[in-house]
């Protein structure tokens, strides 16, 4: 993406609505994948529900096609995208904070930005972690079914806790803030990256860094190495373009596994982790949005979201915040009166790293499979989920399915199952839409703010003009 985001603010609406016509132009035809991943799901329900109630999930013969047929296919695909998640990560949070471009140069605005940015996705990581814990859907099951569970998928949970506590034990002496520098700035990130279980807070501190020394660089210093980044980002992002394309028959391997063993209970515990990710980002859309536009930009809300209606709706069925941005540029415009200057670059930035909606989206599946998992995730292990949803959400909404491998990497961290994965992924589709919507909302919000706070006065074009 770095290469778009040299061009002229004037020409990029231009480019990158031309960029977007030639990429949907040979636009495979067929069965869209999200409803192959549905229909491997189904699949799989009604499979994992026939013999679950017809032979029971612990016959020999059933316990044999899981072991030789179901369970390695599943594997399979949980192990390539777990393969490409140090490059995605590495590469996405390098390029998405190296598109900034040079901070001493933005100044004010890119200030402002970025506050704006952190504290909407802190709020948004907190209501839908907030509510996961007040919810609780992962426990929507039977004591049976979560016993079951926990032996299940939590085996490595035990062995990570009891590590953890070894490593704290020898550490006694660290004071509380010697343990955080410790657990999240590496002292060398070779090390961290090259077990079969790495640590991800410190290739993307380290990657966090990285980007922030690029942005205080030359361009011809820097840009060979944006451009590498953007290069290593477009290949891992077609990689998992094609590991996807193998999702609808894993998928069905995987929720047969499951369902098979577990029954009815784990779809009910399904729809509470449904409707609580709508909830939490409902409350985000209409309560949080509302007042910073009330607030912040003296905009009022009803007005501000009616003038959105084209923009919403875009995001809402492309469930592509790249694909809504020329949309996004011209609305904003035009509707709101924000300066094409602070547009061009708030919401081409926005696009990549204001993602409120994954950011919810990420913390609550986290919480929800740990509690599916029979795994208590204290207060620190919950601010760790908070750090890495709010640096997980740069450079993922772009990808599809980018925030998929990112998941099963925490739940490798904290010692789950990557298995319990499948459960989401079937009704991701519609999640990924709402938190879309989320995403390019949230980055028209942050616009208005800075133009109004830069002096310049919203919706005085339209009222001038009509809309």
């Amino acid at each position: 993406m770095s290469e778009k985001q040299v061009i002229p603010p004037d020409d990029y609406e231009r480019e990158l609505t031309t960029d977007l016509d030639d990429e949907t132009a040979d636009k495979p035809r067929g069965i869209p994948l999200h409803t192959k991943i549905l229909i491997g799901l189904v699949i799989g329900v009604v499979a994992g529900l026939i013999v679950n109630r017809s032979i029971g999930g612990a016959d020999p013969k059933v316990v044999w096609m899981v072991e030789n047929i179901t369970r390695p296919i599943g594997q399979l695909f949980l192990n390539m995208l777990l393969m490409i998640v140090v490059p995605l990560v590495f590469s996405s949070l390098v390029v998405g904070i190296a598109g900034i471009g040079d901070i001493r140069k933005l100044g004010r605005i890119g200030a402002k930005s970025f506050a704006y940015t952190l504290i909407l996705s802190t709020i948004s990581v907190g209501i839908g972690l907030g509510l996961a814990n007040l919810i609780r859907p992962g426990e929507k099951v039977s004591t049976e079914t979560a016993m079951q569970l926990k032996e299940k998928f939590s085996s490595g949970a035990k062995e990570t806790v009891e590590g953890t506590l070894k490593a704290r034990e020898a550490e006694k002496r660290d004071s509380a803030l010697m343990s955080l520098v410790k657990t999240i700035v590496p002292s060398n990130v070779f090390n961290s990256v090259s077990s079969s279980n790495p640590q991800m807070l410190h290739v993307m501190f380290y990657a966090l860094i990285f980007g922030i020394a690029i942005t205080l660089l030359s361009p011809s210093s820097s840009m060979p190495f944006v451009n590498l980044m953007d290069s290593v980002f477009s290949i891992a992002s077609k990689i998992i373009d094609i590991v996807m394309k193998f999702a609808p028959v894993a998928v069905a391997c995987l929720i047969f596994n499951n369902i098979a063993q577990f029954g009815f209970e784990l779809l009910q515990s399904l729809a509470w982790f449904v409707g609580t990710v709508i909830l939490g980002l409902s409350i985000h859309f209409f309560g949080v949005y509302s007042l910073s536009v009330a607030l912040l930009s003296r905009i009022n809300p009803i007005e501000f979201f009616r003038r959105l209606r084209t923009v919403i709706v875009t995001a809402f069925s492309t469930s592509s915040s790249n694909a809504t941005l020329p949309t996004a540029l011209r609305v904003s415009h035009e509707n709101l009166g924000v300066p094409k200057e602070i547009n061009s670059f708030v919401l081409t930035i926005g696009a990549t790293a204001n993602q409120n909606g994954t950011a919810l989206y990420e913390g609550v599946t986290v919480l929800f499979l740990a509690q599916l998992a029979g795994v208590e995730l204290g207060l620190f292990e919950q601010l760790m989920v908070v750090y890495l949803a709010i640096l997980g959400g740069i450079g993922t909404a772009g990808v599809p399915a980018g925030s998929i491998p990112f998941i099963v990497a925490i739940l490798v961290m904290i010692g789950i199952d990557p298995a319990l994965i499948a459960i989401i992924l079937g009704v991701d589709r519609i999640l990924d839409m709402c938190r879309t919507t989320l995403n390019v909302i949230g980055d028209i919000t942050a616009a208005t703010y800075v133009a109004r706070s830069e002096g310049f006065e919203l919706l005085k074009k339209v009222e001038e003009g009509g809309i």
